[in-house]
């Protein structure tokens, strides 16, 4: 049997869809799923509660848009999800942000986070309560 490349791709993305892998990341290499602005998927929604859980508003606002903090919607257009991060992990304590590497919480959701914030910046999560999808 002769398979060309392009045959050979759409066959994997086939088995590979009906394998029903659960994966966070969109189609469109986001790290993030979202309907209607507010349903996201469970990955996304654990980044929204740690985002809640930890009150990260008190210095970036309720809607990311930056207080006593930067704008995380404007960050997050620049910032790689490595730098992103780096700056939450290790933190920036010259400009005032704390590290929270040693806060169960953010370590086990840092991927969530980044989704969400990630989402919010894109203009695709909407702000206020989410729901898993």
């Amino acid at each position: 049997m002769n398979v060309t490349k392009t045959g050979w791709a759409a066959a994997m993305a086939i088995a590979l869809a009906g394998l029903g892998l659960g994966l966070a990341v969109a189609a469109d290499d986001k790290p993030y799923q979202v309907a209607e602005g507010n349903k996201v998927d469970k990955t996304t929604l654990e980044g929204w509660r740690t985002w809640r859980a930890l009150a990260c508003e008190r210095c970036h606002g309720a809607r990311q848009e930056g207080m006593v903090g930067p704008s995380l919607i404007e960050s997050l257009k620049q910032l790689s999800k490595d730098e992103f991060k780096q700056s939450v992990l290790k933190g920036r304590v010259e400009k005032g942000m704390p590290n929270f590497d040693g806060s169960k919480m953010v370590v086990e959701n840092i991927d969530g986070l980044y989704a969400y914030l990630k989402g919010r910046s894109d203009g695709a999560i909407q702000p206020g309560r989410l729901e898993e999808l």
